[in-house]
């Protein structure tokens, strides 16, 4: 038998076809041609939280029908979910990058007090938001700063800060809130908070900002650096990325994104609180991890930890919904968190 003979038998086809199936897995690609296929193996993460999510409002729907069918609960969930939305989108690329950021709570409590005061003073509404926003980003500076070029840990620096930032807070204003009754007058409560069909304006910019954030994450060469940084510093570094730089911008990252959840947090009730932000620290991190980005760096999803958010802040309010205590709270987040990391670390490969 010829040597073309032998390489056209269906022995020598099914060895070609499994070499096929081998360089695709090496390319990152799935062995199945489908769309779909390829389409649920890149985005199992966030899709493993949308089942976590389907799975959760169907039990609470199950426990209390009169209460779970009627668009009222859902609302509620929206009025505050932007707040810790507009959080959590950032704090996916400090752990991608490998770090952690526990300051942004007092960070929120810090710009929305400076925004407070703008408004206070006599200022445009607009005016004190961009007011706040400088200063989130300036505070996300100085925590990178803290953590990437003084080299303390992440984990210490930053809730040293929160600490710090909180202290500050409650000595300058002796506990005191500061209430902005002409708020909902204001042309930017239009903009950024009124309801429109229902729905509170806040939730279509925190749409608007996950989007654009995800594809900072996945299409833009930021992104592309900070998974770099994150699986591999020293590589990074061969390859020419500025690795401190990257780092510190995504803590710069995580200010911008907590001066926006500060101002948003006044918007809900007209008021400043001293302890505003306060009450984010858990929800915020518990979103992150439970959406599916991996503690270990290197690894993560946008979408998956905007789901995340949806998913723990829906937790509060579905179990008052259902009639139980709100003791069962802390047992629901801890519950959620433990099962949920538990469906992600079988559902991907642990690359660290």
């Amino acid at each position: 038998m010829s040597i073309e003979a032998a390489d056209e038998s269906p022995a020598a086809q099914a060895r070609l076809l499994d070499a096929d199936k081998i360089r695709r897995f090496a390319e990152g690609k799935h062995a199945d041609q489908s769309p779909i296929r390829r389409f649920v193996a890149k985005n199992r993460p966030a899709i493993g939280s949308f089942v976590v999510l389907v799975v959760m409002i169907s039990a609470f729907l199950s426990g209390n029908v009169e209460v779970f069918s009627s668009w009222n609960i859902y609302r509620a969930v929206l009025i505050g979910l932007p707040v810790v939305m507009f959080v959590v989108v950032p704090l996916v690329f400090v752990v991608t990058v490998g770090e952690i950021d526990l300051s942004f709570p007092a960070t929120i409590g810090m710009t929305g007090w400076v925004f407070a005061l703008v408004v206070q003073a006599g200022f445009d509404p607009l005016v004190g938001f961009v007011a706040a926003i400088a200063t989130g980003l300036f505070l996300g500076l100085c925590v990178g700063w803290l953590v990437v070029y003084a080299n303390l840990s992440s984990l210490i620096a930053t809730l040293g800060m929160n600490f710090m930032l909180r202290g500050l807070i409650q000595i300058r204003t002796e506990g005191k809130s500061i209430a902005l009754p002409g708020l909902q007058d204001s042309l930017a409560f239009k903009i950024f908070a009124a309801q429109y069909l229902g729905i509170p304006a806040s939730v279509f910019w925190v749409l608007l900002f996950v989007l654009f954030c995800a594809v900072l994450y996945n299409r833009h060469r930021f992104g592309l650096r900070v998974h770099v940084v994150g699986d591999n510093p020293d590589a990074a570094q061969q390859m020419g990325i500025d690795v401190r730089w990257v780092r510190l911008q995504t803590f710069a990252f995580v200010g911008f994104g907590a001066a926006l959840a500060g101002v948003f947090a006044v918007f809900i009730n007209y008021t400043w609180w001293p302890t505003s932000g306060d009450s984010y620290l858990l929800p915020g991190l518990a979103s992150v991890f439970v959406g599916g980005t991996a503690p270990w760096g290197g690894i993560g999803t946008v979408i998956g930890s905007a789901i995340g958010a949806l998913t723990v802040s829906f937790i509060q309010t579905g179990v008052v919904g259902v009639g139980l205590s709100g003791f069962y709270v802390q047992f629901f987040y801890g519950l959620i968190i433990i099962l949920s990391l538990l469906g992600h670390r079988w559902n991907q490969i642990r690359y660290r």
